[in-house]
């Protein structure tokens, strides 16, 4: 079969003074419906022939070429296969040539009536990169001039008699009907009115202008959406601190909105409110911020929770999801929100919060589906920050306890360096001494055993602190509850203080002698006042004073004050002194004896018996008073061991 070289070429030889016009893909639908509905209207019966370049795109137009079929029989459709169009059934004449023939980068129409005349001769112009279909370029002649239609009408049907013999009667009667069998002749005028083809191309303008005008709507929404997004990445790279990311999240998520309030706030799916901790309000907006926000009685929390995107409510006033809830659509009122948007913070299937975007204007404002894209895409950011920062505060706890870890085992090193070998080496040089001098005066034998056994009892002290220790961190202690009076316990802790030490402070006790019946664990309490009463005796000087106080708070504690005149302590280490091996002054170098355990046991039984117990002290030689607190009546957890007090 024999291929034809250019439709557009050959024109372009046969009428040297056409000048060929680009035209976009656009221009060109838009031309060609306006000629086809010049047939629609038309009284004639036109000859109308119309190459698509490829099947697919006559498939686009088979429904109005349909239409054009009642008006005429003069209809000849020209395509490229791809898949049936060879068979393809229509009452106009359907012609499939080879896919390499020209024709297949070529768009022709041309209609051809009694008294008017139109065609359009274009061939694509290839681009090297892809482009957007409406982008599309081509290169040809578009014109009402009845002899160039003539030709283009003749060029065409050569063609089509080539790829189908068949149609030879059809074609020569159109060769008669539409006088091309004779040389054209220039009349002067094509008898078509331009008004149909103006008022289409001004509709397609229109409708491309819209196209554009929300193409470019939805690429400032993506670009919107996009800046707030780095945005908060942004502040959650430079910072793992909420107090610093969420209000820049609030602020710039708020202002994208007009009449806009924006609450941010930390909630769980099972409470019934939260407390708003950040937001931004646009002026005039009322603040919401420190407000209990009601979750347990909101429709609107309920449907979030089981969302992974936001959801609104464009008008509260006439939304559905609140009937019946009249409370908080009082709330709402009175607060000014009239549109409601709500974007659950979840990770990994848990609520860690909620971000909230209030409209406040007179109108209501309907959520789009970009807004709700763009809050949720904000949620998901505070999401990650918030999980972040609760993964750093988390390691930063770690580290804290590593480090006092590392502390106490430096600490006990040097515990066991010193309060370990120094008695030890007494002992073993008291017994060798006693052992290698049978001789020895009695005097001198008599104080070499005193020396051994008080530095017995030193390390049987040490060793029974870190056994109690041990027990209390544990949880291993099971606490015994008895009756008794805070003044039966002090007594026996002066009384276990006066059989240990021999120069002892002034120690003055002044209780109240309506103080209640405790029950408690008096092993514990005792234990507590004796350590308490021999770290303040240990840092007074025999000239100062050790008092023990005590009152009773709100009727259900009881507050014990243990308060000296000692040397005080500084008011950076009023928590350190509670830690394990915790020694001012070093622990090799020391001017009073001491495991450094014993406030670290005290704190460990205090918070056993349900109480609390903390140090005062104005600093350096200004003494210290320790404090602590036991509940008067039994605590809920012992069960059944003893019956509250009736105070």
């Amino acid at each position: 079969m024999v291929l034809f070289p250019s439709l557009l070429q050959d024109l372009l030889q046969t009428h040297p003074h056409l000048r060929p016009q680009i035209y976009f893909k656009a221009s060109l639908t838009a031309l060609s419906h306006a000629m086809e509905d010049q047939v629609l209207g038309g009284g004639d019966e036109p000859l109308v022939i119309a190459n698509f370049q490829k099947e697919r795109y006559y498939r686009q137009e088979t429904r109005r070429y349909r239409q054009l079929a009642q008006y005429t029989s003069q209809i000849y459709v020209l395509a490229a296969p791809e898949t049936d169009f060879a068979q393809v059934s229509e009452p106009y004449a359907t012609i499939p040539f080879d896919p390499q023939d020209p024709l297949a980068q070529e768009w022709h129409l041309v209609v051809l009536g009694q008294h008017y005349a139109a065609c359009l001769v274009c061939r694509e112009r290839l681009s090297d990169t892809p482009l957007m279909d409406q982008a599309r370029r081509f290169e040809g002649i578009w014109t009402f001039d009845r002899p160039v239609s003539q030709t283009v009408t003749r060029l065409l049907l050569e063609r089509i008699l080539s790829y189908q013999p068949q149609l030879a009667e059809k074609i020569h009667q159109a060769l008669t009907r539409y006088a091309l069998t004779v040389e054209p002749q220039d009349t002067g005028t094509s008898g078509l009115h331009p008004g149909p083809f103006v008022e289409r191309l001004v509709t397609y303008l229109q409708s491309s202008q819209y196209k554009v005008l929300k193409a470019y709507r939805a690429l400032s929404d993506q670009e919107r959406q996009q800046r707030l997004v780095n945005l908060i990445t942004s502040a959650i790279r430079s910072t793992l601190n909420p107090e610093q990311i969420f209000p820049i999240a609030v602020q710039e998520l708020g202002q994208n909105f007009p009449e806009c309030r924006c609450i941010l706030y930390r909630c769980r799916s099972h409470h019934q409110s939260a407390r708003i901790e950040y937001e931004y309000t646009a002026p005039g907006v009322p603040s919401l911020k420190g407000v209990d926000w009601p979750l347990g009685e909101n429709p609107l929390f309920g449907l979030a929770l089981g969302r992974d995107r936001a959801i609104g409510l464009n008008d509260v006033t006439t939304a559905p999801e609140l009937r019946g809830y009249d409370q908080l659509r009082v709330l709402l009122a009175q607060h000014r929100v009239r549109s409601w948007l709500m974007a659950p913070i979840i990770h990994q299937g848990m609520l860690l919060g909620m971000l909230e975007l209030h409209h406040c204007g007179g109108a209501p404002y309907p959520w789009r589906e970009v807004d709700l894209d763009l809050v949720t895409a904000i949620a998901n950011q505070v999401g990650l920050g918030l999980v972040q920062a609760q993964a750093y505060k988390s390691l930063a706890e770690l580290n804290q306890q590593l480090e006092a870890l590392d502390r106490t085992r430096t600490n006990l090193i040097a515990i066991i360096g010193h309060e370990l070998r120094t008695p030890l080496s007494t002992i073993q040089v008291c017994l060798e001494s006693l052992a290698t001098e049978p001789e020895m005066p009695a005097p001198v034998r008599q104080e070499m055993l005193a020396a051994a056994m008080s530095d017995a009892e030193r390390l049987h002290k040490l060793i029974q602190d870190f056994l109690t220790l041990s027990r209390l961190e544990s949880g291993r202690v099971q606490w015994q509850s008895e009756a008794i009076t805070l003044s039966e316990c002090v007594e026996l802790a002066l009384a276990h203080l006066r059989s240990r030490a021999q120069r002892l402070p002034q120690i003055q006790v002044d209780l109240p002698a309506d103080l209640p019946l405790l029950r408690t664990d008096g092993e514990g309490i005792v234990e507590v006042l004796v350590k308490l009463l021999d770290n303040a005796c240990k840092f007074t000087g025999p000239e100062g004073r050790v008092t023990v106080r005590a009152q009773v708070q709100s009727g259900q504690m009881l507050e014990v004050v243990v308060a000296d005149t000692g040397r005080g302590i500084e008011p950076s280490q009023l928590q350190a002194v509670f830690d394990r091996f915790y020694q001012e002054e070093g622990a090799l170098r020391r001017t009073v004896g001491g495991t450094g355990l014993g406030l670290a046991i005290c704190r460990q039984i205090v918070s056993g018996l349900g109480g609390q117990i903390w140090a005062e002290s104005a600093g350096r030689g200004q003494g210290s008073k320790f404090h602590f607190t036991i509940p008067l009546g039994v605590r809920p957890d012992w069960g059944d061991m003893s019956r509250p007090v009736e105070t």
